[in-house]
């Protein structure tokens, strides 16, 4: 398991350039401190924008990181930052690549932004300062085959972690993608079949792969389609539960702010079964 010993901190970032990957997803490319540094894999990190008539997020700097959470709830809704939780694709040095879903239709403030993001666009991020930290879930045993399967806000995570795997490590990824020309190349070491899968297939596909029950698997998407997955692979494959790794990345018909406002309500969030 993770660590989560070493702390997250607010980093200002600065957009260098942006590159469109495919109909439904834009890389942005950041300029980012020194002090930020992912543990690769899924690597998640809370990104925060502006609202339209601002340059830059209204965030509370004077936080620790054990109070910048409930400070950053207690400010005005319509002010401060709008917080997203995203992937990290890569990390150079000075350089900060996320991976931005362009649903069709999308009207949310994140891919609003990324869509239009312009070289010198200032957001901000909470970040890990280093690799041990608690948001980074893929941790398959050195000796299991691997089973991937997500959707197209999966995808990002995927590519980290179809790259972190070793060489002779069996693996099946399924990822569902809205257009053929959303395919992307996924280098890995391990032994890989990617398959790429239409809207509203990827249940169906699971289902009629073959793979061993010993297997390790990591599951992300949308929340009712990675639950309707983890069952399948637990009740009807026989996978040890905790060999099934699985994050709701969003829910159909629900914002972030709804997601928190959920759990704060003593709902379930997207990443609960």
């Amino acid at each position: 398991m993770t660590n989560p010993s070493d702390p997250y901190d607010l980093f200002d970032l600065h957009v260098l350039r942006t590159e469109r990957l495919g109909p439904s997803m834009v890389r942005v490319t950041f300029g980012v401190p020194d002090g930020f540094v992912s543990a690769g894999r899924d690597q998640r990190i809370k990104l925060f924008f502006p609202h339209p008539h601002q340059d830059e997020p209204l965030l509370p700097r004077d936080s620790t990181p054990d109070s910048w959470f409930l400070d950053w709830r207690a400010m005005d809704p319509a002010e401060r930052g709008i917080m997203r939780t995203y992937t990290v694709r890569a990390r150079r040095p000075g350089e900060l690549d996320v991976d931005f879903a362009l649903h069709e239709g999308a009207t949310g403030p994140a891919a609003t932004w990324a869509a239009h993001a312009a070289p010198g666009a200032r957001i901000a991020t909470l970040g890990p300062t280093g690799p041990d930290n608690g948001g980074w879930d893929f941790q398959p045993p050195a000796d299991a085959p691997v089973v991937i399967a997500g959707d197209l806000t999966a995808l990002p995570a995927i590519a980290g972690n179809l790259a972190s795997l070793p060489a002779g490590v069996d693996v099946q990824a399924w990822i569902e993608i809205p257009h053929p020309e959303d395919r992307q190349d996924l280098p890995t070491k391990a032994d890989a079949s990617i398959t790429w899968v239409a809207p509203g297939d990827l249940l169906e596909t699971v289902r009629a792969a073959a793979f061993p029950d010993t297997a390790y698997a990591w599951i992300a998407g949308e929340s009712s389609q990675v639950k309707a997955l983890r069952r399948h692979l637990v009740n009807d494959r026989g996978l040890n539960r905790r060999a099934v790794t699985f994050t709701g990345y969003w829910r159909r018909g629900a914002s972030e702010e709804d997601l928190l406002a959920e759990a704060f309500a003593g709902g379930s969030p997207a990443t609960e079964e």
